[in-house]
């Protein structure tokens, strides 16, 4: 129960990154056990919007928290989590009007970066190797957190001009789509984690479907550490000890 307690907690809180780091020091040892890891997890990601006119791919830092948990075959686990912060969207697209003439005028020729922010779910199959790699496959669900497009363009003086507009209302609120990953856990299987991830989005994101169907794309690259593992290890043994 109070395993459930501290999880419903730790969810709760994840809508702060500073809040979910804090919680996750606090309860990583409560949250582990003989058949559940739980650990952060964060790294690099680039992204893309397939289909969307002139997108390049935008890069930014990602952060989150992952369970494993132990199914009957040791090999085999359900590998789930939140990726709390995760920079999704693109950029180098060419501008649009604001319907002002005068700051249509200043952002001629520059660009257009489009920044979606949602709380990402993955919900995968995982299975690990005696060598101490594992691969895992599923689902990805995302909640849009905000939205925005950032207008750049460069003033005669040298100086970047920046201009950003929220955008959330053009968006749908919730994404989907499949994962995949690859990756290797460092000491023997029981130590940190580094992993690649891909996500292909099957969701058209934009709310206008008039156009061609724009989707996400996002590779990730993450460094997972477990929270607490060895000191709830300790309890086990204690636990199994004094019986």
């Amino acid at each position: 129960m109070k395993k459930i307690i501290a999880i419903s907690i730790l969810v709760f809180y994840c809508y702060s990154g500073q809040a979910q780091v804090l919680m996750s020091l606090i309860f990583g040892d409560k949250l582990n056990s003989p058949n559940i890891e739980f650990g952060l997890e964060g790294g690099w990601d680039v992204s893309t919007i397939h289909a969307k006119n002139g997108a390049k791919a935008l890069s930014g830092f990602n952060l989150g928290f992952y369970f494993d948990f132990n199914l009957k075959n040791p090999a085999w686990m359900v590998n789930t989590g939140v990726i709390v912060k995760s920079p999704m969207g693109a950029k180098g697209m060419p501008v649009y009007s604001l319907n002002d003439p005068e700051l249509d005028n200043s952002f001629e020729g520059g660009s257009v970066s489009t920044n979606l922010r949602y709380f990402n779910v993955p919900i995968m199959m995982k299975y690990q190797f005696k060598n101490h790699i594992y691969v895992k496959a599923g689902a990805q669900l995302g909640l849009m957190n905000k939205a925005f497009d950032e207008f750049t363009n460069e003033t005669e003086s040298g100086d970047d001009l920046v201009l950003t507009k929220q955008t959330r209302d053009n968006y749908h609120p919730i994404d989907a789509g499949l994962a995949i990953g690859a990756g290797y856990r460092l000491t023997g299987g029981n130590g940190m984690n580094i992993g690649i991830q891909y996500y292909l989005g099957l969701m058209d994101i934009e709310v206008d479907d008039s156009g061609p169907m724009q989707t996400n794309r996002v590779f990730y690259l993450t460094a997972g550490i477990p929270i607490g593992k060895g000191k709830a290890a300790k309890r086990q043994k204690e636990k199994e000890m004094a019986k």
